[in-house]
């Protein structure tokens, strides 16, 4: 289990993703994992947002090694994608909760950066 300690939210939604969160992995010896994340964003607006993402990361061994050192990776050298769900109450992001999106992940030495797309 990986702790989410916070980060930023930019986009049609601005604001932060709150400390307290977590990103379960199943490290497969093929080079895959399974990712499970549960975190909250609080809106710059004060609104409160659940996030559940699912998705996988597949790299070689080399790639996987130099990632879990902690070195920089070009992302063309791995695949990581996620299906996102969200739930709130804020009468103005219910447009989130009936949205699938998608997520094109980076991990990166010190975070993991998502480019994060609604599915119309």
């Amino acid at each position: 289990c990986i702790p989410i300690t916070g980060g930023r939210v930019s986009g049609r939604l601005t604001g932060r993703v709150l400390a307290g969160g977590a990103d379960w992995q199943v490290l497969r010896p093929d080079g895959m994992a399974d990712l499970d994340a549960r975190y909250m964003l609080e809106t710059d607006a004060g609104a409160h947002v659940e996030v559940w993402s699912r998705g996988l990361r597949v790299a070689t061994p080399e790639i996987m090694v130099r990632m879990a050192a902690g070195e920089p990776v070009d992302p063309s050298a791995y695949y990581m994608r996620t299906a996102m769900r969200f739930e709130t109450a804020a009468p103005d992001l219910q447009w989130l909760v009936s949205r699938l999106a998608v997520g094109f992940g980076e991990r990166r030495p010190d975070r993991v950066l998502l480019t994060v797309f609604a599915v119309d």
